[in-house]
């Protein structure tokens, strides 16, 4: 796609009404804040959120031209500018009526003034306010068509990110900078329908996909005396402690006759083998062979770390990066759950739906989401560049974090019932960590962390830990039924996204994202 859209695709419509602001006699004609400031900012508290620079004059022009993508996103950012600008105006001419009113109310006017002025002014202030209110709900029109282009917009950069092809060329606009609803829908149907390949047979992963440091297992299961055995990209590890406490990784296979060494025990910080007792360390080297010399022998190890309370490996050939990202809840949260579980599923599969909410209301009708209602219209919203954002009209604000894990902060009042239309609106909430970690081409670990910020006396609670894990396998039950039938379906070369919509848009870009790292890109599409 060799541009994004013309110049009158985009730029929003723009209109004023002029008039002025007479201290002494009132509001004249049809109210314009352009004229407020120069009287009232000095004396108007608010002026501070109102005072905002007409955008209008650096607008850029494009007049009859066809727009790259970053010319495109000028011209979308200018637009909202004015947006946001208009919404300022329309408040405070509001404001500043209402004071009017309020003036003209004042029980010291009355000493100077006929209860007929009074009524011949209210009446005015009646028309002006009436007519300030109809230009909210312009100005809400203006908003609603900034967005929609915006959207319109993303979808053209996602498509030519999608596709390898080229769209439909889109004609020149009309030398108007403002295009109707009717052009604007016209050239969106000549757009070719995007779709991402996601067909079956599930294939072994790419190498250039174990090049992240993934989280294995939480810090509490791990005991100086046990083992955690796990799968990662179909290789067999086992985690343990060393003499020194700190955690190491090691391929699960005894070099002399490849047995299971998590069948073994630990001994003083090394693994040991229960077929012939040869013990390793924690960096492979074997240290001990009962019954025999000691030989020069080492088993595969992987770079070990821990923070934060997980255990992290680095199961790629590349040199590992120097950080590990933070996947603590934020301040104010508690840790009330950690769980594991193996799920016999492809991790990308169980990515797409955790990434997903608009099915919600259709797939968890017996737990978190029962009784929700059904939006005519779910959105996931965005920066541009980013793998987070938030959901409309659920209270939910989510994140990709690559590789593989996904964050989620949920406003709640009560289990199963929603509060607000964003999470700042919500008293309390809930705090979701996802892993899924790819141990095998139809199989994922789970780590799941749960945080609250509210009722800390539940840690306390007896026995808490085992209802958390029976709810949170409650809601993956709703969940496998459905992705084990397109694993099903995968498997026999259909492709689960042959048709992304607007909600799907966090999903479309985690595999966006998976796609360029497994093409070697030097530049990922998406940032964090």
């Amino acid at each position: 796609m060799n541009a994004i859209a013309t110049a009158s695709a985009l730029t929003l419509p723009i209109f004023c009404r002029t008039a002025k602001l007479d201290s002494k006699k009132g509001l004249k004609g049809k109210f314009s804040v352009l004229a407020v400031f120069g009287e009232v900012e000095k004396k108007n508290a608010w002026s501070a959120i109102f005072d905002v620079e007409d955008p209008r004059s650096k607008v850029p022009h494009y007049k009859g031209k066809f727009l790259d993508v970053y010319q495109a996103l000028e011209v979308a950012r200018y637009d909202l500018q004015y947006c946001d600008w208009r919404a300022r105006q329309d408040v405070l001419t509001i404001m500043l009526l209402h004071e009017k009113v309020v003036e003209v109310l004042n029980p010291l006017a009355r000493e100077y003034k006929s209860i007929g002025t009074m009524k011949k002014e209210l009446a005015e202030l009646q028309d002006e306010l009436a007519e300030a209110h109809r230009q909210v709900h312009v100005s809400e029109a203006r908003v609603s068509t900034a967005l929609e282009k915006l959207a319109f917009m993303e979808e053209l950069v996602n498509d030519r990110l999608l596709q390898s092809r080229s769209t439909t060329e889109v004609s020149e606009a009309s030398s108007s900078p403002s295009t109707s609803a009717k052009s604007f829908n016209e050239e969106k149907k000549r757009l070719p329908r995007k779709s991402l390949n996601v067909s079956g047979p599930v294939q072994s992963f790419h190498p250039n996909l174990k090049n992240f440091w993934y989280p294995v297992a939480f810090t509490t299961d791990l005991k100086h005396d046990t083992m955690i055995p796990i799968e990662c990209f179909e290789e067999p590890w086992v985690i343990f402690r060393g003499k020194d406490g700190k955690p190491g990784c090691v391929q699960n296979t005894c070099a002399h006759r490849s047995c299971p060494l998590h069948l073994g025990s630990v001994n003083e910080g090394r693994i040991q083998c229960p077929y012939h007792g040869w013990e390793y360390t924690t960096t492979g080297k074997c240290e001990k062979m009962p019954s025999t010399r000691l030989l020069n022998v080492k088993i595969k190890s992987v770079p070990c770390f821990e923070k934060e309370g997980m255990i992290w490996i680095w199961p790629g050939s590349d040199p590992p990066s120097a950080t590990l990202p933070s996947l603590l809840p934020p301040p104010g949260f508690q840790v009330h759950a950690e769980i594991v579980m193996e799920l016999p599923i492809e991790h990308g599969l169980l990515l797409d739906n955790l990434l997903d909410l608009a099915h919600a209301p259709f797939t968890h009708t017996s737990t978190f989401a029962k009784g929700w209602s059904v939006p005519s219209l779910v959105k996931f919203l965005t920066p541009g560049s980013g793998l987070q954002g938030y959901w409309d009209p659920y209270p939910i604000d989510m994140e990709f974090r690559p590789p593989c894990m996904v964050l989620s902060t949920i406003g709640i009042s009560k289990p199963g019932k929603l509060e607000g239309q964003n999470t700042s609106q919500c008293a309390t909430h809930l705090h979701q960590l996802h892993v899924c970690l790819p141990s095998s081409k139809q199989k994922t670990r789970l780590l799941y962390r749960m945080s609250l910020d509210f009722a800390p006396f539940l840690k306390h609670v007896p026995f808490m830990q085992y209802l958390w894990k029976h709810f949170a396998e409650q809601v993956l039950n709703e969940d496998l039924r459905l992705v084990l039938g397109q694993q099903e379906r995968m498997n026999s070369g259909a492709n689960v996204w042959n048709w992304p919509v607007s909600y799907d848009k966090l999903g479309v870009r985690y595999r966006i994202w998976r796609d360029a790292v497994e093409q070697g890109a030097k530049q990922l599409p998406f940032s964090r």
